[in-house]
């Protein structure tokens, strides 16, 4: 049986109408921040066992971007926000 996520918009889906996009924590750095933090923003990314906030993307249904927060040993989801609702609004 597949995953189950519940969209706070559309209710307990499957998990396939979605797509992940990654690791939800990243901030961008500032337009004119140094090389050596832009480097590590897009280079350097944490591979973490256990529970993990990731943005996904709800392509099967209501197209808005989730912040789920997933353990991605056993991917049992713990909880499920709109990014919207994150400080800085999209992903």
């Amino acid at each position: 049986m597949a995953s189950l996520i519940a969209c706070p918009h559309c209710g307990i889906r499957p998990s396939q109408e979605f797509t992940i996009r990654g690791d939800a924590d990243p901030r961008r750095p500032a337009s004119a921040a140094p090389d050596e933090e832009w480097h590590d923003y897009v280079y350097q990314r944490r591979n973490s066992m256990g529970l993990m906030r990731e943005f996904w993307h709800h392509a099967g249904g209501c197209r808005r971007w989730l912040v789920v927060e997933r353990d991605n040993l056993s991917h049992a989801v713990h909880a499920v926000t709109d990014a919207g609702q994150r400080r800085g609004g999209k992903p």
